[in-house]
């Protein structure tokens, strides 16, 4: 598990980028000896994986979520464990073949490489171009090689539907009942986005507790960051703080 330097470290260069680069630090904390271009060759889900587990170690296993009910409008909230999570993709990107009619296509399940790569399109038709490009091995019709992109939408479908079963942690949904009006609903787990929101909170809570130790005792950042929660607690009650 990273010291509170490491996450504070992380937390303050990704203030300064994007989402799926913001999932790069993140994942660099759950697997501090992997190198970034180990890191990058991930699959989504086993990155997922990762800071579900990442997340359990920081924050605890009961992961409190709130969703709006698509019907009513209605706040659902619930708690789900990180135990839940769907199994671990494979660590390397997965083969798989489709086949529909005379259409054949072998590819492979996005890596963390292959978001990075989406995220700097102009666009989101750019986007899905790129990330069928480079997860694309080979397709052909009726026997003929085919561009990536000259792949029919139902076939395209069909390469994301095979991969989302070959990596299930990469997109979690769950399927929820509203309280208010009792229909079903469905909702989104994005875990990057869901754990880099709790290290942003916890950051700017540890910031000003260290502002507010510093003034009061005159110690410097790491003296106080060395200090246990409860330990830190107290001396913030002492101080007038609390």
């Amino acid at each position: 598990m990273p010291d509170p330097t490491e996450l504070l470290m992380a937390w303050e260069t990704g203030l300064s980028t994007r989402a799926p680069r913001r999932a790069l630090l993140l994942h660099a904390l759950a697997s501090p000896a992997a190198m970034v271009e180990d890191l990058l060759d991930v699959p989504v889900g086993a990155r997922d994986a990762d800071l579900f587990g990442l997340r359990g170690s920081l924050f605890g296993e009961r992961m409190p979520v709130r969703a709006t009910c698509p019907h009513c409008g209605e706040e659902i909230e619930f708690d789900f464990a990180v135990d839940q999570v769907p199994q671990r993709a494979t660590r390397g990107p997965e083969a798989l073949r489709v086949e529909s009619g005379e259409w054949t296509v072998r590819s492979r399940v996005p890596t963390v490489g292959d978001l990075l790569a989406a995220a700097d399109a102009g666009s989101g038709e750019e986007a899905r171009r790129i990330m069928l490009s480079r997860c694309v091995v080979s397709a052909s019709r009726g026997g003929t090689p085919v561009a990536a992109e000259d792949l029919p939408p139902h076939v395209q479908e069909q390469i994301a539907e095979a991969a989302a079963a070959a990596d299930p942690c990469a997109d979690i949904r769950l399927k929820l009942t509203c309280p208010e009006c009792g229909r079903q609903a469905t909702a989104e787990l994005d875990i990057a986005s869901y754990l880099w929101a709790e290290v942003d909170a916890w950051a700017r809570g540890t910031l000003l507790d260290v502002h507010l130790l510093a003034v009061a005792y005159g110690w410097t950042e790491p003296e106080i960051l060395a200090l246990s929660p409860t330990r830190r607690r107290h001396y913030l009650e002492l101080s007038g703080h609390a």
